[in-house]
């Protein structure tokens, strides 16, 4: 058992607005056990006292929508056609297999030494995401909190269907490849609603109806009857709609709302809580149509498409907390220049793009985060009885989120990583610092 008193913080608990000065925090054991003033904190015998220095104190953050084999940077075979095949025939091998477990591996944990606390993996290769969880709740590895879905559901020639994404072409299929992961002790279930930006080959393509609404509402009934929440790509008014009305729990990425849409937001019989959430990720669309089509190895089509998919997601964003619709945030990791260890980019993005507040950026990405997540009786906020789950910031990100590139400290329950190392991509980074 780890006992510790962080004394001395600038306290962000995600609950209240603004932070608490001069404050102490005693952990043990991975949970938070007392918040106070630090003159009035005492520290019983036994605990390690870690003093802050009066910086910042916030909750980790959570990357609600990502997927683990990649490390953002650019390769043609994310396009999908022959490059992609190849890829991932290679994986499939034994040797490719273990290649493949030590890359997933390495990517949480550079999100881990980022900030990131925890992560929804939605949609990637060979249930390497369920291994990888299994590996780290079994004490096997260090590594951050995984909510995970193994392959996401998709079409034929749907988006990811050569990838991270098996095929169900009918709604007993789509049964099937439900009751097939969730024999593989998934935590969730992906769909692929419409077309995709990265493997799409004509213009508006992306947001292009693939999935019916039987296929739909078959997953959902399958999903929901042993409480499995479904998690829905779509990026079209229309892919919205059908979604929503099949029954889905969050929408990924998202597109322009009308009242119907919004109505069915706050109020989805279908779904598995009665109400949906929407989880935004304007990181990969923004680099796309910002930076050159030679350093992202994008064609005109999917510059094209990825212009039309953001235009819809920031409406429907700035819509969405217009009316009062539970949003989190994700970054879509593994896509063109959208790196493992860049979550803190979603939440700046979000500010400059959807005039969202940096407070408002940042319970997005914690305490909302944490209940789209159905895991805010554990972690989204610092309070007693939850995780500590937690990082620690130089300066106030609640006036500059870029203080999060530089994490000082970052604490997942028992786990203390101190003055944490990423090995950041540095052509990466210069382009994205031009955005």
């Amino acid at each position: 058992m780890s006992n510790y008193a962080l004394t001395n913080c600038r306290i962000i608990d995600g609950i209240n607005s603004g932070f608490r000065e001069n404050m102490s925090i005693l952990i043990s054991d991975g949970k938070i056990k007392q918040i106070g003033k630090s003159s009035e904190v005492k520290i019983p015998a036994g605990y390690s006292s870690v003093d802050i220095a009066g910086k910042y104190v916030m909750p980790g953050l959570i990357n609600a929508h990502a997927h683990l084999f990649g490390s953002g940077k650019p390769m043609k075979a994310i396009s999908g056609g022959k490059s992609q095949e190849k890829l991932v025939g290679l994986l499939r091998t034994k040797i490719g297999r273990k290649v493949l477990d030590g890359m997933v591996e390495n990517h949480v944990l550079s999100a881990l030494n980022s900030g990131v606390t925890t992560i929804r993996a939605v949609g990637d290769l060979f249930y390497s995401d369920v291994n990888l969880r299994d590996r780290i709740d079994s004490g096997k590895m260090k590594g951050p909190r995984l909510i995970v879905s193994g392959p996401a559901i998709s079409v034929t020639g749907g988006h990811g269907s050569g990838s991270f994404a098996c095929i169900a072409d009918s709604p007993w299929e789509a049964r099937k490849s439900v009751r097939m992961n969730v024999h593989e002790q998934v935590d969730l279930i992906k769909i692929c609603v419409t077309g995709g930006v990265t493997d799409s080959r004509v213009v508006g393509q992306a947001g292009r109806m693939a999935m019916t609404l039987e296929e739909i509402t078959a997953v959902c009934d399958e999903a929901h009857k042993i409480g499995l929440l479904v998690a829905a790509h779509a990026e079209s008014t229309e892919g919205v709609r059908i979604a929503l009305m099949g029954g889905v729990d969050t929408i990924e990425h998202g597109s322009v709302f009308d009242q119907e849409i919004i109505e069915l937001f706050l109020n989805n019989p279908k779904s598995l809580r009665g109400y949906s959430c929407l989880i935004p990720t304007l990181y990969p669309a923004i680099t796309i149509c910002k930076l050159n089509p030679k350093d992202t190895l994008m064609s005109p089509v999917n510059v094209e498409n990825s212009k039309i998919v953001f235009d819809g997601m920031v409406k429907g964003l700035e819509q969405a907390a217009a009316a009062g619709i539970l949003v989190g945030l994700g970054t879509d990791s593994s896509c063109p220049f959208v790196t493992q260890y860049n979550t803190w980019r979603e939440l700046d993005y979000t500010v400059k793009y959807a005039g969202i507040s940096p407070e408002a950026a940042i319970h997005n990405a914690t305490r909302l985060n944490a209940k789209i997540l159905g895991i805010d009786h554990i972690t989204g906020t610092l309070e007693p009885g939850k995780a500590s789950d937690l990082i620690v910031v130089k300066q106030n990100p609640l006036t500059d989120l870029r203080v999060l590139s530089e994490v000082d400290m970052v604490m997942r329950g028992e786990l203390l990583i101190d003055k944490p190392q990423i090995k950041k991509q540095t052509q990466v980074e210069e382009l994205l610092n031009t955005i």
